[in-house]
């Protein structure tokens, strides 16, 4: 990858710009506006957000406001744990698209799987809806699905019943946490995982190994893990509202990390997850 316009291509032929503009915790309103339009200006054009993050209104106006033409854009949403099931999910997508004021999405995810822990019939909720976003894709309302934080035994389950491959997989990956046995499987089955928390909300930037590494391609940790993503096939997805940083963070083109160093970060010890458990969230 080689700037921000480079492309990862899904299993259906979508192209998806290679890094995307996270959109979580960035407060509905002026913040949301602002700093989404300073992303699509600095070069972005891959914007990835979700109901649930409750900005979708001000991610919205910020494209319409970017001036920049709809089709030159990416844009991702994802459907939220309370809309799960066919008929939930279809309304859910819709309020979605008028929330963002769009005619259509690039990308639409079911956010978490039913958990095993809290939901009895887990396989058969996580089927329903994804027969949602079948019918979403067959008609056009969507050019690429796929879900968020899938396991690799939830993926398995879907497969059974699912007439449309998934394309992608966006689960939390970053140093000490690169999930490596959803990696692999997505993979092995042409399935695209997208990073979401790539420097961890922040918990990466002090690490001392990082830091050293970072330091001796005179780049930030946060310009490492990112471009550590990207030789790793995943998609990076970093959030700031901080104009500096936006930009910091798509400034990963000019370097490539050794494969020593690579396999130094990749061999990292859990040290700054979120530690959610797709199988026993409780939201």
């Amino acid at each position: 990858m080689k700037s921000l316009t480079d492309t990862f291509t899904l299993n259906n032929g979508i192209k998806i710009p290679c890094i995307g503009y996270g959109t979580w915790q960035a407060q509905s309103g002026k913040v949301a506006v602002d700093s989404g339009k300073e992303a699509i200006k600095l070069g972005y054009r891959h914007i990835d957000c979700a109901a649930v993050y409750a900005n979708e209104k001000s991610v919205g106006q910020a494209i319409i406001e970017s001036g920049i033409k709809r089709e030159d854009l990416f844009v991702t949403s994802k459907l939220w744990n309370d809309y799960r099931g066919y008929d939930e999910a279809l309304a859910a997508f819709e309020r979605t698209l008028k929330d963002l004021q769009l005619d259509y999405l690039d990308l639409y995810l079911i956010h978490w799987p039913a958990a095993i822990g809290k939901t009895k019939d887990w396989e058969a909720e996580n089927a329903q809806t994804w027969r949602a976003m079948e019918k979403l894709y067959e008609d056009g309302r969507v050019k690429a699905v796929g879900v968020s934080n899938f396991l690799v035994h939830h993926l398995e389950a879907l497969k059974k019943t699912a007439k449309i491959n998934i394309m992608v997989d966006q689960i939390e990956f970053h140093p000490g946490m690169m999930q490596q046995k959803t990696l692999d499987y997505c993979k092995r089955n042409d399935i695209l995982v997208e990073a979401w928390s790539p420097l961890g909300t922040g918990k990466m930037l002090g690490n001392a190994v990082l830091k050293k590494i970072a330091g001796r391609y005179d780049k930030s940790v946060a310009q490492l893990c990112i471009r550590w993503c990207i030789q790793n096939d995943a998609l990076p997805l970093p959030k700031s509202v901080t104009p500096s940083r936006i930009l910091e963070n798509s400034q990963v083109f000019d370097f490539e990390i050794s494969r020593q160093d690579m396999d130094t970060i990749n061999k990292m010890e859990y040290f700054g997850g979120s530690g959610l458990d797709p199988d026993e969230i409780t939201f």
